[in-house]
């Protein structure tokens, strides 16, 4: 004990030991002290001893103090200096710098450390730590104990155990992720860590993470499905957000880790709706000044992690969902509101409209919404207008130009919408002079004096053309006024003017770039350049000529343009048809040099890293020569105008007649596809039709016979109804009907009798009437004879005749309701009459069998049709017959083999019948030949007589047991 305490920190006395002895002399203590505080104290010298002597320490001490994990799990302080010990001796030095550092907060910085460090010595430390861990995971029970370390809670073992991990894993990592991989719960263990309630601990769990799912999809799945992206997100908004210190910033390292070039992940982060947890760490404020290194760190990080779900390269269908989710969520609008603020910082502003442009590319709805957005400026200016002013604006940031640019191309991407608006505002119905466009804003960078705005703006109005051919075609339409006093030019002539005037390579090469674009696929303008007569002289003499390194990228351009003047040629001017195009490379520049220089372009060292990814990153302006889409074309043209300049005028036409004859034979065979689809479309439905008229038929059938009876029926009972009334009276019949009606014939003698007495004193009253009247008459004669005595008898009379007539025209009403009276009751006698059974089998009978005959004149026709439907059937029957008939002679066939085989079987069975018979006649010569032996005097045992022997052994041996078992 007195050693190692002078060891750790005691006055030296007398010589003291090198270290090497003193390490060896420790690791002797640790392997054969028995007792627990002695080991504790010699592996706590170990540590101590372990920075300065770290190759002797890992040589000697290894194997010792992974014994410890495995014998000393009771104690977890000797555990702690074991695993720190491990730590030191495997880490490197920058490890080991920083924590240090950390340690005694120095202001040096373990990064000026490292510099200032010679780079032989760095590598021979990091090859010291690579060989120790080499040797530590030979054994992958090491990583297992290490895994299960782990799960104490004891501070002491469990953060010493998630640095040594962490360092082994920057040493080794694809071979210790195997072993992780492999061992149970491993991921799930470390997965805890996130869970941990002490910082330390959580903080360097989220390192571990970060190093174990680098490069490794399978460790990424897992990670994912235990529920880290929850986690993650959770510690993010706890520490601050976007505000947050490095914690978060750990967080979003291992989210992008997670989720880039991981489908599975990805798919799950969207399905767990964690994007719409993103959207309030785009939430700025109006006062953007001030802003911490950490937050910009933090902002940038979040960018990324949304392109990463938006990016290019994932599946199509992966990235469509994702657009359409953020847009629904608001976390696009919120992106554009940054990318509207002021006071954002300048990389900031970069990566965001970076994000921006993955988020609407080829997404419909989000480009439509980014062309609504407006900047907050008076007036008011559209935002595609505003990016695009610092796009030619040579004094912005060369960063920020570009990403403007990777915007523009995203909001034109599979946009034609947009595509069409952009190319608008530069025709001369819509230019509006009081207010900026975007094409205005295009051509001033288009002719401008800074190349890279030259180049730019070409590129730009290149992508509002891709594979659009009704706005090539409207971009021929464009005016634009030179200087005054002269007549306006062509857009098309004017990028040929300036073309060759010979300006800067990164301008003719964005202006060839638009030219191939604009052509390709375009006769119409192909047909308006070849009108200048200058063009082909001058593209036939850039590429004849013998120019620096510089300039044969210029030539390889010029060579593609001249090519698709060949390819996609009318042949509607005569001085320049395609095969006098031909002729004139093959006079002044020859085949072979022509597609020498058109290879130009595919060998330049720029094209390669243009076509890995839509996004321009370049590192210096004049290193911007190509774009992504323009390197599709160039790869889709070359093949092509290859083999044109190398066909001859036969080989054309032959071509062209093998073209229009596969376009007929292929529109034949479409038209074949589509009739054969008609026919089976038709003969599915003829099929149901026949199946449903099958049906019907075998109801009509039915429904038929049924009437039929029923018609037989009906005529049974008219036939008997006619009979019946030839013998009935109409008397009878009137009776019968009113006893039907429940009426008496009493009743309705009676009421005559009455009529008849009603009559009769009607009758009286009239005559008394009459009477009255000539009696009145008479009186009026004799009136003035009579004087003024007769006027009082006048009076009277007159009161008698009035009264009379009152009489009257009461008896009148009574005889009106008596007369309605009977005609109530002849009409009540009258419909009795009608519904008498004479009557009403009479009329109805008769008008139901007018019915019934109607109907089965309908039911005759139907019949008609439903034979005529039976008759196709019998046709189809008989084809069906027909195929029976094939299938009976096929069976007649296989009957004939049958018997055939069956004869063979018989032949078969007679030899074995010879066969046997022949057995027979042997066993008789046996035996007679036996019997002859026998008669000779020979002894010869039968079949019979051994086995009578062999049974009289047997019983022998039975008896001699059975009296061995009696004694």
């Amino acid at each position: 004990m007195n050693f190692i305490r002078g060891v750790i920190g005691g006055q030296p006395s007398g010589a003291q030991p090198s270290g090497v002895e003193t390490i060896q002399k420790l690791c002797d203590r640790v392997a054969s002290s028995t007792l627990l505080e002695d080991r504790r104290d010699a592996v706590r010298a170990l540590k101590s001893l372990s920075k300065k002597y770290r190759m002797e320490v890992g040589t000697q001490a290894m194997d010792h103090l992974i014994r410890i994990l495995q014998t000393d799990r009771s104690d977890s302080e000797i555990l702690g200096y074991a695993l720190d010990t491990l730590y030191n001796i495997i880490c490197n030095d920058e490890e080991e710098d920083q924590d240090e550092s950390e340690d005694t907060a120095a202001p040096v910085s373990a990064k000026s450390k490292n510099v200032a460090a010679p780079e032989d010595t760095q590598k021979r430390q990091d090859d010291v730590g690579a060989q120790f861990t080499e040797r530590f995971i030979q054994e992958p029970e090491n990583i297992t104990l290490l895994l299960s370390l782990l799960e104490e809670f004891d501070f002491h073992v469990r953060w010493p155990g998630v640095k040594l991990l962490t360092a082994l894993l920057k040493c080794q990592c694809t071979q210790l992720q195997g072993i992780i991989l492999v061992s149970p719960m491993g991921v799930s263990r470390l997965m805890d860590l996130l869970a941990d309630s002490r910082e330390v601990i959580r903080n360097d769990g989220l390192l571990l993470l970060q190093q174990l799912t680098k490069g490794n999809a399978a460790i990424q799945k897992i990670v994912a499905f235990e529920n880290a992206f929850e986690r993650l997100l959770d510690i993010i908004s706890e520490e601050g957000s976007s505000d947050g210190g490095i914690v978060v910033e750990d967080c979003l390292l291992l989210l992008v880790t997670l989720l880039k070039n991981n489908s599975s992940n990805q798919n799950f982060f969207k399905e767990g709706s964690y994007i719409q947890r993103m959207k309030p760490w785009f939430e700025v404020g109006d006062d953007n000044s001030g802003w911490s290194a950490q937050k910009v760190t933090n902002l940038h990080l979040m960018l990324q992690l949304v392109r990463v779900l938006v990016s290019p390269v994932n599946s199509p269908g992966a990235t469509s969902s994702c657009q359409k989710t953020m847009f629904q969520c608001g976390l696009l609008q919120q992106l554009c509101t940054i990318l509207m603020a002021t006071g954002v910082p300048a990389d900031i502003l970069t990566e965001t409209i970076n994000t921006v442009s993955e988020v609407i590319r080829g997404s419909q709805v989000n480009q439509d919404y980014f062309a609504s957005v407006n900047a907050p400026s008076n007036p008011p200016r559209p935002a595609i207008v505003v990016l695009l002013m610092s796009m030619v604006n040579e004094r912005q940031p060369f960063v920020l130009r570009c990403a403007v640019l990777y915007c523009f191309q995203c909001f034109l991407y599979k946009n034609q919408k947009g595509q069409s608006e952009i190319v608008a505002t530069l025709l001369p119905s819509t230019i509006d002079a009081n207010s900026i466009s975007a094409g205005q804003l295009l051509c001033g960078g288009l002719f401008s004096a800074d190349s890279l705005s030259n180049w730019c703006a070409a590129v730009a109005l290149g992508h509002a053309l891709q594979d659009n051919l009704t706005q090539k075609e409207q971009l021929l339409r464009v005016q634009l006024a030179t200087s005054l006093g002269k007549p306006p030019v062509s857009l098309l002539q004017q990028c040929t003017n300036i073309l060759s005037q010979g300006s800067r390579v990164q301008t003719r090469v964005g202006l060839l770039v638009l030219l191939c674009t604009w052509m390709s696929n375009c006769p119409i303008a192909v047909t308006h350049f070849l009108h200048n007569q200058d063009n082909v002289p001058f593209l036939t003499a850039q590429i004849s000529e013998n120019l620096g390194e510089d300039e044969r990228l210029v030539q390889g351009l010029c060579a593609l343009l001249l090519g698709i003047c060949i390819y996609y040629n009318d042949n509607s001017l005569e001085n320049y048809t395609k095969e006098k195009l031909k002729q004139l490379i093959e006079k002044r520049i020859g085949k072979e040099n022509f597609v020498e220089k058109l290879g130009f372009i595919t060998k330049h060292e720029l094209y390669s890293r243009a076509a890995q990814k839509p996004q321009p990153t370049f590192s210096t302006p004049e290193h911007m020569l190509f774009d992504h889409e323009f390197t599709k074309l160039v790869k889709e043209l070359e093949g092509i105008i290859t083999k044109a300049v190398h066909k001859s005028s036969e080989e054309e036409k032959k071509e062209e007649e093998v073209k229009k004859t596969l376009e007929q034979h292929d529109s034949i065979v479409t038209q074949y596809k589509e009739l054969i689809r008609e026919q089976d479309t038709q003969l599915n439905e003829l099929k149901e039709q026949v199946a449903s008229l099958t049906s019907q038929n075998e109801q009509m059938q039915t429904t038929l016979t049924q009437q039929l009876s029923q018609i037989q029926q009906h005529k049974d009972q008219y036939s008997l109804l006619k009979l019946k009334l030839g013998k009935d009276s109409a008397v009878s019949g009137q009776a019968e009907g009113a006893q039907e009606n429940g009426l008496q014939l009493e009743e309705l003698t009676l009421l005559r009798d009455e009529l008849e007495e009603l009559r009769r004193q009607h009758a009286q009253l009239q005559t008394q009437l009459a009477e009255k009247d000539t009696l009145i008459a008479s009186l009026k004669a004799n009136g003035e004879r009579s004087g003024e005595g007769s006027e009082v008898e006048t009076a009277e009379l007159l009161k008698e005749v009035e009264a009379l007539r009152v009489q009257v025209r009461s008896q009148g009403a009574e005889i009106s309701t008596f007369q309605s009276e009977r005609q109530e009751l002849q009409r009540r006698a009258d419909s009795a009459q009608a519904a008498a059974a004479v009557s009403v089998v009479d009329a109805g009978a008769v008008s139901k069998v007018a019915e019934l005959e109607s109907r089965l004149s309908a039911q005759t026709a139907d019949t008609h049709r439903l034979q005529e439907e039976l008759r196709s059937l019998s046709d189809s029957r008989a084809s069906l017959e027909k195929e029976l008939a094939s299938a009976t002679s096929t069976a007649a066939i296989l009957q004939a083999e049958k018997s055939k085989l069956q004869q063979e079987v018989s032949e078969s069975k007679k030899e074995q019948d010879d066969l046997l018979m022949l057995l027979a006649d042997q066993d008789q010569k046996i035996l007679n030949l036996k019997q002859r032996l026998k008669d000779l005097g020979e002894t010869i045992e039968d079949e019979d007589d051994l086995d009578a022997r062999d049974q009289s052994e047997e019983d022998d041996e039975e008896e001699e047991e059975e009296e061995e078992e009696d004694e």
